[in-house]
Protein backbone atom coordinates (compact mmCIF):
# COMPACT_ATOMS: atom_id res chain seq x y z
CA UNK A 1 0.00 0.00 0.00
CA UNK A 2 1.08 3.50 -0.03
CA UNK A 3 0.92 5.90 2.61
CA UNK A 4 0.92 10.10 3.12
CA UNK A 5 4.11 11.09 4.94
CA UNK A 6 4.54 13.71 7.17
CA UNK A 7 4.62 17.22 4.69
CA UNK A 8 5.19 20.95 6.58
CA UNK A 9 2.27 23.57 6.15
CA UNK A 10 -0.52 21.19 4.98
CA UNK A 11 -3.90 19.92 6.78
CA UNK A 12 -5.03 16.73 6.92
CA UNK A 13 -8.22 14.42 7.49
CA UNK A 14 -9.00 10.82 7.89
CA UNK A 15 -12.04 8.32 7.84
CA UNK A 16 -13.29 4.76 6.31
CA UNK A 17 -14.73 4.28 3.69
CA UNK A 18 -15.12 1.19 1.41
CA UNK A 19 -13.31 -0.81 3.97
CA UNK A 20 -10.22 1.20 3.46
CA UNK A 21 -8.94 4.68 4.66
CA UNK A 22 -9.63 7.76 3.23
CA UNK A 23 -6.60 10.58 3.42
CA UNK A 24 -7.42 13.93 2.29
CA UNK A 25 -4.20 16.43 2.83
CA UNK A 26 -4.74 20.43 1.60
CA UNK A 27 -1.66 23.41 1.51
CA UNK A 28 -5.04 25.38 2.94
CA UNK A 29 -5.72 24.62 6.45
CA UNK A 30 -8.73 27.33 5.63
CA UNK A 31 -10.20 24.80 3.03
CA UNK A 32 -9.80 21.51 4.51
CA UNK A 33 -13.35 21.79 5.72
CA UNK A 34 -14.61 22.43 2.13
CA UNK A 35 -12.36 20.24 0.84
CA UNK A 36 -13.75 17.19 2.73
CA UNK A 37 -17.34 17.75 2.21
CA UNK A 38 -16.67 17.80 -1.30
CA UNK A 39 -14.96 14.60 -1.25
CA UNK A 40 -17.18 13.33 0.92
CA UNK A 41 -19.97 13.83 -1.30
CA UNK A 42 -18.19 12.89 -4.81
CA UNK A 43 -17.34 9.41 -2.92
CA UNK A 44 -20.71 8.74 -2.33
CA UNK A 45 -22.08 9.90 -5.93
CA UNK A 46 -19.30 7.04 -6.99
CA UNK A 47 -20.64 4.58 -4.47
CA UNK A 48 -24.07 5.33 -5.57
CA UNK A 49 -23.58 4.26 -8.83
CA UNK A 50 -20.72 2.12 -8.67
CA UNK A 51 -20.89 -0.23 -5.63
CA UNK A 52 -21.34 -3.95 -6.14
CA UNK A 53 -21.75 -4.11 -2.59
CA UNK A 54 -25.32 -1.78 -2.31
CA UNK A 55 -28.59 -3.45 -4.37
CA UNK A 56 -29.63 -0.60 -4.94
CA UNK A 57 -26.52 1.38 -6.95
CA UNK A 58 -26.80 1.53 -10.56
CA UNK A 59 -24.73 -0.84 -11.60
CA UNK A 60 -26.39 -3.74 -9.77
CA UNK A 61 -29.48 -2.11 -11.16
CA UNK A 62 -28.05 -2.54 -14.35
CA UNK A 63 -27.32 -6.53 -13.64
CA UNK A 64 -30.95 -7.27 -12.29
CA UNK A 65 -32.06 -5.81 -15.67
CA UNK A 66 -33.72 -7.95 -18.83
CA UNK A 67 -33.35 -4.61 -20.39
CA UNK A 68 -30.43 -5.29 -23.19
CA UNK A 69 -29.33 -2.33 -23.90
CA UNK A 70 -29.90 -0.60 -21.02
CA UNK A 71 -29.60 3.44 -20.53
CA UNK A 72 -27.51 4.74 -17.65
CA UNK A 73 -26.13 7.88 -15.69
CA UNK A 74 -23.34 9.67 -16.57
CA UNK A 75 -21.11 8.65 -12.99
CA UNK A 76 -21.42 5.02 -13.94
CA UNK A 77 -21.29 5.62 -18.01
CA UNK A 78 -17.77 7.67 -16.70
CA UNK A 79 -16.08 4.87 -14.69
CA UNK A 80 -17.81 2.16 -17.46
CA UNK A 81 -15.83 3.87 -20.19
CA UNK A 82 -12.84 4.47 -18.26
CA UNK A 83 -13.20 0.45 -17.12
CA UNK A 84 -13.17 -0.34 -21.08
CA UNK A 85 -10.00 1.78 -21.90
CA UNK A 86 -7.95 -0.11 -18.81
CA UNK A 87 -9.16 -3.45 -20.23
CA UNK A 88 -8.33 -2.28 -23.93
CA UNK A 89 -4.79 -0.94 -22.94
CA UNK A 90 -4.01 -4.34 -20.67
CA UNK A 91 -4.63 -6.44 -23.18
CA UNK A 92 -7.49 -8.00 -20.77
CA UNK A 93 -5.89 -8.39 -18.06
CA UNK A 94 -7.98 -5.40 -16.31
CA UNK A 95 -11.45 -6.76 -16.62
CA UNK A 96 -14.76 -4.82 -16.04
CA UNK A 97 -16.78 -8.01 -16.18
CA UNK A 98 -15.18 -10.09 -13.68
CA UNK A 99 -18.09 -9.03 -11.05
CA UNK A 100 -20.15 -12.89 -11.33
CA UNK A 101 -16.20 -15.00 -10.80
CA UNK A 102 -15.70 -12.53 -7.63
CA UNK A 103 -19.06 -13.54 -6.19
CA UNK A 104 -18.64 -16.96 -6.92
CA UNK A 105 -15.08 -17.09 -5.23
CA UNK A 106 -16.57 -15.40 -2.30
CA UNK A 107 -16.35 -11.74 -2.38
CA UNK A 108 -20.16 -10.84 -2.54
CA UNK A 109 -20.20 -8.15 0.13
CA UNK A 110 -18.18 -5.51 1.38
CA UNK A 111 -14.65 -6.52 2.59
CA UNK A 112 -14.87 -6.25 5.77
CA UNK A 113 -17.63 -8.90 6.02
CA UNK A 114 -16.00 -11.55 4.82
CA UNK A 115 -14.30 -14.70 6.42
CA UNK A 116 -10.51 -13.71 7.31
CA UNK A 117 -8.02 -15.75 5.44
CA UNK A 118 -6.83 -19.05 6.56
CA UNK A 119 -3.74 -21.12 5.55
CA UNK A 120 -4.56 -22.95 2.49
CA UNK A 121 -4.37 -22.58 -1.73
CA UNK A 122 -6.88 -20.27 -3.68
CA UNK A 123 -10.21 -21.18 -4.76
CA UNK A 124 -9.72 -23.82 -7.18
CA UNK A 125 -12.16 -22.62 -10.47
CA UNK A 126 -16.01 -23.92 -10.22
CA UNK A 127 -17.49 -21.52 -12.99
CA UNK A 128 -17.26 -21.10 -17.12
CA UNK A 129 -16.42 -17.47 -18.06
CA UNK A 130 -19.39 -16.00 -19.49
CA UNK A 131 -17.93 -13.44 -21.10
CA UNK A 132 -15.18 -10.53 -21.70
CA UNK A 133 -14.80 -7.03 -22.07
CA UNK A 134 -15.04 -6.89 -25.69
CA UNK A 135 -18.92 -8.00 -25.05
CA UNK A 136 -19.60 -4.80 -23.06
CA UNK A 137 -20.34 -1.79 -25.48
CA UNK A 138 -21.49 1.83 -24.32
CA UNK A 139 -22.50 4.34 -26.86
CA UNK A 140 -23.85 7.62 -25.98
CA UNK A 141 -25.39 6.55 -22.56
CA UNK A 142 -26.21 3.31 -23.76
CA UNK A 143 -24.73 0.28 -22.53
CA UNK A 144 -25.27 -3.22 -22.99
CA UNK A 145 -23.59 -6.14 -20.68
CA UNK A 146 -24.43 -9.40 -21.45
CA UNK A 147 -27.28 -11.43 -19.42
CA UNK A 148 -25.82 -12.99 -16.52
CA UNK A 149 -22.57 -10.57 -16.09
CA UNK A 150 -22.18 -8.43 -13.39
CA UNK A 151 -19.71 -5.89 -13.64
CA UNK A 152 -16.97 -5.03 -11.33
CA UNK A 153 -15.10 -2.11 -11.92
CA UNK A 154 -13.34 -2.77 -8.66
CA UNK A 155 -9.97 -2.22 -10.32
CA UNK A 156 -10.30 1.01 -11.43
CA UNK A 157 -12.89 2.69 -10.01
CA UNK A 158 -11.08 3.80 -6.28
CA UNK A 159 -7.93 5.64 -8.59
CA UNK A 160 -10.69 7.27 -10.67
CA UNK A 161 -12.49 8.16 -7.74
CA UNK A 162 -9.24 9.52 -6.13
CA UNK A 163 -8.32 11.77 -9.42
CA UNK A 164 -12.14 13.25 -9.81
CA UNK A 165 -11.81 14.23 -6.18
CA UNK A 166 -8.16 15.66 -6.62
CA UNK A 167 -9.46 17.73 -9.54
CA UNK A 168 -12.86 18.70 -7.97
CA UNK A 169 -10.64 20.27 -5.13
CA UNK A 170 -8.68 21.67 -6.65
CA UNK A 171 -10.44 23.40 -9.44
CA UNK A 172 -13.19 24.76 -6.72
CA UNK A 173 -10.91 25.78 -3.82
CA UNK A 174 -7.28 26.85 -5.32
CA UNK A 175 -5.26 24.57 -2.87
CA UNK A 176 -3.06 21.87 -3.46
CA UNK A 177 -4.41 18.70 -2.47
CA UNK A 178 -3.65 15.48 -2.24
CA UNK A 179 -6.47 12.29 -2.22
CA UNK A 180 -5.68 8.58 -0.79
CA UNK A 181 -8.35 6.26 -1.14
CA UNK A 182 -6.91 3.03 -0.17
CA UNK A 183 -3.37 3.90 -1.08
CA UNK A 184 -3.92 4.95 -4.48
CA UNK A 185 -3.01 8.59 -4.38
CA UNK A 186 -3.84 11.46 -6.43
CA UNK A 187 -2.49 15.07 -6.48
CA UNK A 188 -3.85 18.47 -8.00
CA UNK A 189 -3.40 22.15 -7.78
CA UNK A 190 -0.15 23.85 -5.76
CA UNK A 191 2.24 21.27 -4.31
CA UNK A 192 3.76 21.68 -0.82
CA UNK A 193 7.12 23.48 -1.16
CA UNK A 194 8.92 20.15 -0.25
CA UNK A 195 6.67 18.03 -2.85
CA UNK A 196 4.23 15.13 -1.20
CA UNK A 197 6.10 12.89 0.60
CA UNK A 198 4.74 9.18 -0.20
CA UNK A 199 5.85 6.36 1.94
CA UNK A 200 5.30 2.89 -0.35
CA UNK A 201 5.42 -0.17 1.61
CA UNK A 202 2.78 -3.12 2.22
CA UNK A 203 3.58 -3.80 5.63
CA UNK A 204 6.09 -3.95 8.18
CA UNK A 205 8.20 -6.98 6.85
CA UNK A 206 7.81 -5.58 3.48
CA UNK A 207 10.63 -3.32 2.01
CA UNK A 208 9.90 0.26 1.71
CA UNK A 209 11.07 3.70 0.05
CA UNK A 210 9.58 6.46 0.21
CA UNK A 211 9.10 9.27 -2.75
CA UNK A 212 8.57 13.21 -3.34
CA UNK A 213 5.80 13.51 -5.66
CA UNK A 214 4.49 16.89 -7.61
CA UNK A 215 1.55 18.16 -8.34
CA UNK A 216 -0.85 16.02 -11.35
CA UNK A 217 0.38 12.77 -10.65
CA UNK A 218 -0.87 9.63 -9.22
CA UNK A 219 0.77 6.81 -7.12
CA UNK A 220 -1.05 3.01 -6.92
CA UNK A 221 0.39 -0.08 -5.30
CA UNK A 222 -1.61 -3.26 -6.32
CA UNK A 223 -0.55 -6.41 -3.73
CA UNK A 224 -1.37 -10.20 -3.63
CA UNK A 225 -1.19 -9.92 0.51
CA UNK A 226 -3.85 -7.83 0.60
CA UNK A 227 -7.36 -8.16 0.11
CA UNK A 228 -7.36 -12.03 1.15
CA UNK A 229 -10.08 -13.71 2.36
CA UNK A 230 -11.12 -17.53 3.14
CA UNK A 231 -14.68 -19.55 1.08
CA UNK A 232 -14.59 -23.35 2.02
CA UNK A 233 -11.23 -23.29 3.82
CA UNK A 234 -9.94 -22.26 1.15
CA UNK A 235 -7.94 -18.34 0.63
CA UNK A 236 -8.43 -16.16 -2.14
CA UNK A 237 -7.15 -12.47 -2.90
CA UNK A 238 -8.51 -10.25 -4.62
CA UNK A 239 -7.37 -9.56 -8.43
CA UNK A 240 -8.08 -12.10 -10.88
CA UNK A 241 -6.39 -13.71 -13.47
CA UNK A 242 -9.26 -12.81 -16.11
CA UNK A 243 -8.35 -16.00 -18.38
CA UNK A 244 -8.25 -18.24 -15.36
CA UNK A 245 -11.30 -16.63 -13.16
CA UNK A 246 -8.91 -17.62 -10.16
CA UNK A 247 -6.81 -15.62 -8.39
CA UNK A 248 -3.66 -14.33 -10.23
CA UNK A 249 -0.04 -16.19 -9.42
CA UNK A 250 1.44 -14.14 -6.70
CA UNK A 251 4.76 -13.46 -8.89
CA UNK A 252 4.71 -10.28 -7.21
CA UNK A 253 3.69 -9.65 -3.96
CA UNK A 254 3.32 -6.02 -4.96
CA UNK A 255 3.74 -3.44 -7.52
CA UNK A 256 3.80 0.44 -7.65
CA UNK A 257 3.40 2.32 -10.44
CA UNK A 258 3.46 5.96 -10.84
CA UNK A 259 1.96 7.75 -13.68
CA UNK A 260 0.35 10.64 -14.80
CA UNK A 261 -3.24 9.86 -12.96
CA UNK A 262 -4.10 7.57 -10.11
CA UNK A 263 -6.72 5.66 -12.83
CA UNK A 264 -3.35 4.82 -15.24
CA UNK A 265 -1.22 4.09 -12.28
CA UNK A 266 -3.96 1.77 -10.52
CA UNK A 267 -4.60 -0.03 -14.04
CA UNK A 268 -0.44 -0.88 -14.80
CA UNK A 269 0.07 -2.06 -11.32
CA UNK A 270 -3.36 -4.58 -11.44
CA UNK A 271 -2.28 -5.97 -15.07
CA UNK A 272 1.86 -6.20 -13.78
CA UNK A 273 0.59 -8.38 -11.07
CA UNK A 274 -1.82 -10.34 -13.61
CA UNK A 275 1.09 -10.66 -16.20
CA UNK A 276 3.44 -11.83 -13.87
CA UNK A 277 7.34 -11.76 -14.90
CA UNK A 278 6.18 -10.52 -18.41
CA UNK A 279 5.21 -7.19 -16.97
CA UNK A 280 8.34 -5.83 -16.56
CA UNK A 281 8.65 -5.14 -20.43
CA UNK A 282 4.84 -4.67 -20.48
CA UNK A 283 5.42 -1.15 -17.96
CA UNK A 284 8.80 -0.50 -20.25
CA UNK A 285 7.36 -0.82 -22.79
CA UNK A 286 4.76 1.77 -22.21
CA UNK A 287 7.29 4.18 -20.13
CA UNK A 288 5.68 3.56 -16.80
CA UNK A 289 8.19 3.70 -13.88
CA UNK A 290 7.09 0.55 -11.12
CA UNK A 291 8.84 -0.88 -8.03
CA UNK A 292 8.04 -4.40 -8.24
CA UNK A 293 8.61 -6.68 -4.96
CA UNK A 294 8.63 -10.70 -6.30
CA UNK A 295 7.44 -13.30 -3.79
CA UNK A 296 11.57 -13.69 -2.60
CA UNK A 297 10.71 -10.04 -1.02
CA UNK A 298 13.41 -8.99 -4.14
CA UNK A 299 12.90 -5.67 -5.95
CA UNK A 300 12.84 -4.90 -9.65
CA UNK A 301 12.82 -1.23 -11.01
CA UNK A 302 11.45 -0.51 -14.26
CA UNK A 303 13.02 2.58 -15.95
CA UNK A 304 12.26 5.75 -15.27
CA UNK A 305 12.18 5.39 -11.45
CA UNK A 306 13.90 8.08 -10.14
CA UNK A 307 16.64 8.34 -7.35
CA UNK A 308 18.68 11.25 -6.79
CA UNK A 309 16.66 14.42 -8.35
CA UNK A 310 13.54 16.11 -8.10
CA UNK A 311 11.29 17.08 -10.89
CA UNK A 312 8.31 18.41 -10.92
CA UNK A 313 5.04 16.02 -11.52
CA UNK A 314 8.01 13.10 -10.92
CA UNK A 315 9.37 11.00 -7.90
CA UNK A 316 12.65 10.72 -6.13
CA UNK A 317 13.31 7.64 -3.97
CA UNK A 318 14.73 7.02 -0.82
CA UNK A 319 15.60 3.60 0.28
CA UNK A 320 15.94 3.07 3.48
Amino acid sequence: MTSVAENDSVAESRWQIWSTDAHLVVTDPMSLEAAESMVRSELDTVDRACSRFRPDSDVMNLAGSHIRPAPVGAVLADFVHASLQAAEFTDGAVDPTLGSAMIELGYDRDFSLLEPPTEGSSTPVSFVRRADWTMVTLHDGVLTVPEGVVLDLGATAKALAADRCAALVASELGCGVLVSLGGDISTSGPQPSTGWHIRVSDGDNQPSTTITIGSGVGVATSSTLRRRWSKGGKTAHHILDPQLLVPADPYWCTVTVVAQSCFLANTASTAAIVKGPSAVRWLTDNGLPARMIDADGDTTLTPGWPHNSAHIGHPITEEH
